[in-house]
């Protein structure tokens, strides 16, 4: 630990992303072992993810924005960045959805719900890096404050566990191979490392995008909930589609309440 806190503000903030990542590919590697899951366990992983992406769009993404705006800006200024953010986040993976409708390697409907999800749970894991990253580079050398950024890595790294597996299940049950949907799964996490450099380097700046960014992921969640991974699951099983969402959404929420 004494190593690490006399390291450079931006190595420090490469080490902790490295771990919220590393976190990410550990729950994608649950993926090798989906196979021996039969359709109903995997319906219910889908819904589970589902629950996860919409709790973490609001306890990870948008209550974290409006802690940030707080203090900072009007009441009502901090509600139009956040509502234009979210907006913004939906509009976009609808549009998302539209081009890649277009293109050949996503002509079938389930290779372009898993591209979404993937995409989706990439774009939160930008501001959640660009977090750890800010949270290193505005460090004044009180332990107390390094101590709070070391947990803040630590939460989003727990928390990033079963988002790994948002990504990695979905995509095996809609016909992905195992290394493929892990590959996927691992590189939704991978952008953290970049997020945190950057955020540790332009700190000012990002501090000041943060709000925006986080709001803009949530919207971008919200909308793969409810366009792809929860039509996908009510489908094939209303109950366990309900089960997985609930089991979700509740996981997700007992570790950012606990952890954040």
């Amino acid at each position: 630990m004494d190593w690490l806190m006399h390291q450079p503000f931006w190595l420090q903030a490469f080490f902790a992303t490295l771990f919220t990542y590393l976190m990410t590919a550990a729950g994608a590697s649950f993926v090798f072992i989906s196979k021996k899951c039969s359709e109903k366990i995997l319906n219910l992983m889908q819904g589970t993810a589902a629950g996860i992406m919409i709790a973490a769009s609001f306890f990870s993404l948008l209550l974290p924005a409006k802690e940030r705006l707080e203090g900072v800006s009007a009441s009502w200024i901090a509600a139009c960045i956040l509502a234009i953010g979210f907006a913004a986040g939906g509009a976009f993976i609808l549009l998302s959805n539209a081009g890649m409708a277009k293109l050949k390697i996503f002509s079938e409907d389930k290779k372009r719900s898993g591209a979404l999800t993937c995409f989706a749970i990439t774009l939160h894991n930008i501001p959640e890096g660009f977090a750890v990253g800010v949270a290193f580079g505005s460090l004044t050398g009180e332990y107390s404050a390094w101590i709070s950024a070391v947990m803040l890595a630590v939460g989003i790294g727990i928390q990033n566990f079963p988002e790994g597996l948002c990504v990695s299940l979905p995509l095996r049950k809609q016909g992905f191979s195992a290394p493929k949907a892990f590959f996927f799964g691992q590189f939704s996490g991978f952008v953290e490392i970049i997020a945190g450099v950057l955020g540790a380097l332009a700190v000012g700046l990002i501090s000041t995008l943060l709000p925006w960014a986080l709001a803009f992921s949530a919207g971008a969640m919200i909308a793969v909930s409810c366009t792809e991974l929860i039509p996908s699951c009510v489908s094939e099983g209303k109950t366990t589609a309900v089960c997985g969402v609930t089991f979700g959404f509740s996981l997700m929420m007992l570790l950012d309440l606990l952890l954040g």
